[in-house]
């Protein structure tokens, strides 16, 4: 027969390994929006993405390695709550794609968007300067289609300029990280 006092012990031990596992997994997660509701310049995505924009980024794999560079033309479009952004990327190896993002503001800052080779549907939020959304992506590699998760954030820095990083992973795993600055032209004087 086991004595209390072991019994005790082993709840205890139990107990301290479930509140560890929970302080690890509370560690992962990333920011909240709202942590930057009082960052300035406002990022409202309605007013940043319409017009022309250009952005040029980079690909890394999870060693930080550059895997790709490329470079993107958009329009975008608003139509009260509705909107799109038309996107024309050109990959240093000379190759290109085109993704047109249909947009909708659902008021507060939520937004939700759809694109072709979007699996269901992009959710997210801004606050302050900072928009975050998550997506799945189905990426072509090498003649498949891997479906991908995006954990996107943007901050807006100055009234022209937009910085955009992106954690891609597959069953959690992190497989690398896109970024890109978005750059939108100078006033005409």
């Amino acid at each position: 027969m086991k004595t209390p006092w072991i019994h005790l012990r082993r709840r205890a031990i139990a107990a301290l390994a479930a509140a560890g596992l929970a302080v690890a997994l509370a560690g992962c997660a990333g920011p909240d929006v709202r942590e930057y509701a009082n960052e300035t310049p406002l990022l409202d995505l309605r007013e940043y993405l319409t017009g022309p924009l250009t952005a040029q980024g980079i690909f890394t794999d999870r060693s930080g390695r550059v895997v790709r560079r490329f470079t993107v033309q958009m329009t975008g479009q608003w139509n009260g709550d509705e909107g799109t952004l038309d996107e024309h990327f050109r990959y240093s190896d000379g190759s290109t794609q085109r993704r047109v993002w249909r947009l909708r503001h659902h008021g507060d800052g939520r937004y939700t968007g759809q694109a072709d080779d979007v699996v269901g549907e992009a959710s997210g939020q801004t606050a302050g300067n900072a928009f975050h959304w998550t997506y799945t992506l189905a990426l072509p590699v090498d003649g498949r289609v891997w479906n991908v998760h995006l954990d996107d954030w943007m901050y807006r820095m100055d009234e022209r300029t937009v910085l955009n990083r992106s954690a891609m992973s597959k069953f959690g795993l992190h497989l690398g990280e896109v970024t890109l600055v978005f750059t939108k032209p100078a006033p005409a004087n």
